[in-house]
Order: C-alpha cells, then structure tokens, then sequence
C-alpha cells in the first residue's frame, strides 16, 4: 500500500513518519531557548540514542519508519526543479537579517552542499555565522538584530522531532498547518515537498494548507473513526481553523469520509497546550487523560449542512466519558489518569507527557520510561507497554505521539 491511509488513532501501526534529532539541538543558546519554544538544551548524543530506541521498538512490531528528512530528499531527487523552489521559499521564510548581501550569502552557501540530504538536514539545523563568509562590514551593521546580539543566521528548527505538528493525516488525506508560531511555521514547508512532490505521495489530499489564516497544530487532530474527527480549540488552534478544516472536509474537497468534527474547548495554557496532552486514546474504550481536564466539558459537534458552503453547530456539555462514549458510539469508555490521579505526581508526570501516548494497536502503546507511577496504573489496566528511554527526549516537552506521524494505520 502507498500513500496516506489513517483512519483512527490505534489501528495496527504500518508506517508511521519520524525526524530524528540532528544538529538543531546544537544551536540552541540558553538565551534564545524561550523564543525557540525549548525550555531546556537536549544532550544530542543521548536524544539521538533515545530516537533510535524509539524507532527500533516499532520496527520489532513490523512498523514501517520513514523520516521526513529522508523523503524530502527523495523529492528533491525525483524533481529537478523543486529544490529551488523549496531554496525560494526557505529564504523568503528564514528571517535573514542584513537585507539583500546576506541574503544572498546564505543562499550560496545552501547552494553549495550538492547531496540533497545533507542540504535538507543543514536546513533543520539552522546557520549560524561561524559557518559563512561574513558580508562586508557595512552590510554587517545593518543587520537589525533585536535583543540580544544573536550569533544565528538562520534560527534552527529543535521542534522538529515532534513531527505530529506539522501536519495530521486524515483518512486519506493531510491537514497541511498553519502553525500557531513563527518559530515553528517554517516547519510544516517539509511536508509541502512531501505530499506535493515526493513520488509515493504527491497529490495527496489536503483538507488544510499552510497559507491558511488561522492556525492548526497536529496535536490538536485525532481520528475517532473513519467518519469522526476529533480537534481541540486550545493554545495552538483557533477555532476558526477548525470552522475552516470542516468547510474543506464537507465541501470542497472529495474522499473525505469525515461526517463529524468534535471540537474540544480545552484550557489555554503549556500544560494542556494540545489535545493529545490531555488524553490519547490506548484501547478501543481507553483513553490516558489529565486529570485535570476531568469534569463538565464544552464540545462542539460540526456536521455537514444542508446547503453547499453551511455547517451545523450543536454544542455539548457533558463529561469526558460520555462525549467518548457519544462520538466513538461505545459505551463505558474508561479513562486512565496520568499519575494515578495523585496531584503530585500527575503534575510531575504530565511535565513529561504521561499522558501523551502513542498506540500501536490496541491495548499496546509506546510510553517514556520516566512516568513509571503512570506506567505502573496501565500495566495494571493490561496494557502492553513498550516502554522507551526518554530523559532528553522529554526535555522538548513532547511524548512518544507527538514524535509520530502515522502516515498508515490497518482499519478498525
């Protein structure tokens, strides 16, 4: 099978998209770590090993491991022209400051790196000055830099391991974001070349692109089932996006076999800064969750209206379980609190995304080694973990689904 087929969060995992840590952790200096969404500086040695522990324990369950470094490469290899225009659009996005002179330094300096891999992996990385011939010193002196006298050219992308934000497969198809940060946006430009460009997926389906207005982060996407679809209005995601996303989905483009969108209102804050911070679906009726978005729930069902253009609204507030039970059509679906539900330890570990999991079929899922009080109340539920290091890995603020893109998943 080639292509996107994603249909639910916990479907046998087939092949799933990855980007392994690369020389972007080393161009975080502590004092720039805030404006490039890092709250610490990983150790890159020990977050490669972790990644490949990461992928290793999905190959040994017959999961297929693609990395996006690599397939952007191999549409740049496949099509002559689209290096250039990805060269085109990095630079009109990258920020460069100096006008005109460095602009074109950093160009050639891109330029000159001839295998396609390594040029895509020195576009994560970011330039810093050391790396080129500085223009003249008059050129030098216009660069407007702001704050802090900064030694980067280009701001790395540290994120980018997280490869569910970028963009989110659905069904058949790919919500291409438009990222809530700067910082972050130049990322989902990969995923452009990927499903525009690369042999096995250009012409893929996008029920969302980039140059939308509002903004939209995978985290916030999770598959129900073929026909529901689950989003969270939350820090990263506007509501409009997802109002946009539904127009896309019932009118104006084909194969979608989306009927419902549930949008969950969840808190606006770093703890909860995606849906799948606050509960990923492990089971057929299990779910891990933040204990503290336990209670009395807003959500928004979305369907198809009955005029071309209109979608119908009907608002629901109810618990978490039962909204699950609703929009699954289940009944009794359990949730698993991260921690086990003591304040302290659910706090702790949900700084380090307990429950933020990633399903390779049902009932087994990857987990970080570090939540053991989490680890310890799912081995008891009969969870198979698949448990993975992660004491720099976890330092990104992100868990094993939000290092993960499944590109296909076997049917329910």
């Amino acid at each position: 099978m080639k292509g996107i087929h994603v249909t639910s969060e916990i479907g046998k995992l087939k092949q799933v998209c990855l980007h392994r840590p690369g020389d972007e952790l080393l161009n975080l200096p502590p004092f720039e770590l805030e404006r490039l969404l890092f709250d610490d500086v990983p150790f890159l040695e020990v977050a490669q090993a972790e990644h490949d522990r990461f992928a290793e324990l999905m190959r040994e369950q017959g999961v297929e491991v693609l990395y996006l470094e690599k397939l952007v490469a191999e549409a740049f290899d496949a099509d002559p022209t689209a290096r250039q225009d990805f060269l085109e659009e990095y630079l009109a996005e990258a920020d460069i400051k100096g006008g005109k002179a460095m602009v074109q330094v950093v160009r050639e300096y891109l330029e000159s790196i001839e295998d396609n891999f390594e040029f895509v992996k020195k576009t994560m990385a970011g330039i810093a000055k050391s790396e080129i011939d500085m223009p003249t010193a008059l050129d030098f002196e216009s660069m407007a830099f702001s704050g802090e006298q900064s030694d980067l050219v280009i701001d790395p992308m540290p994120n980018l391991y997280f490869t569910r934000d970028p963009f989110a497969t659905v069904g058949e198809g790919v919500s291409l974001n438009h990222m809530y940060s700067v910082t972050r946006n130049r990322e989902t430009l990969y995923g452009k070349y990927v499903f525009t460009r690369h042999p096995e997926y250009a012409g893929t389906a996008l029920w969302y692109n980039r140059d939308a207005k509002f903004s939209i982060e995978g985290g916030d996407i999770l598959n129900l089932s073929k026909t529901a679809l689950a989003i969270g209005i939350s820090q990263r995601t506007q509501a409009a996006a997802i109002e946009q996303i539904a127009q896309n989905i019932f009118w104006k483009t084909e194969g979608c076999l989306i009927e419902k969108i549930f949008a969950f209102d969840i808190p606006n804050n770093r703890a909860m800064m995606h849906l799948d911070t606050v509960f990923t679906q492990i089971d057929m009726d299990k779910f891990t969750i933040h204990p503290a978005i336990m209670g009395t729930l807003r959500v928004f069902e979305i369907t198809k209206g009955a005029h071309e253009g209109e979608i119908e609204v009907k608002e629901h507030t109810d618990s978490l379980e039962k909204i699950l039970d609703y929009a699954l059509g289940v009944d009794g679906v359990k949730l698993i609190p991260c921690g086990g539900g003591d304040p302290i330890a659910a706090a702790r570990e949900q700084w380090n995304d307990g429950s933020n999991t990633l399903c390779i079929q049902p009932g087994q899922i990857v987990v970080y080694q570090r939540n053991n009080v989490t680890n310890d109340v799912l081995y008891k539920e009969g969870l198979d973990l698949l448990v993975m290091p992660s004491a720099e890995l976890s330092r990104g603020r992100g868990g094993p689904r939000c290092m993960s893109m499944p590109f296909q998943r076997e049917d329910l």
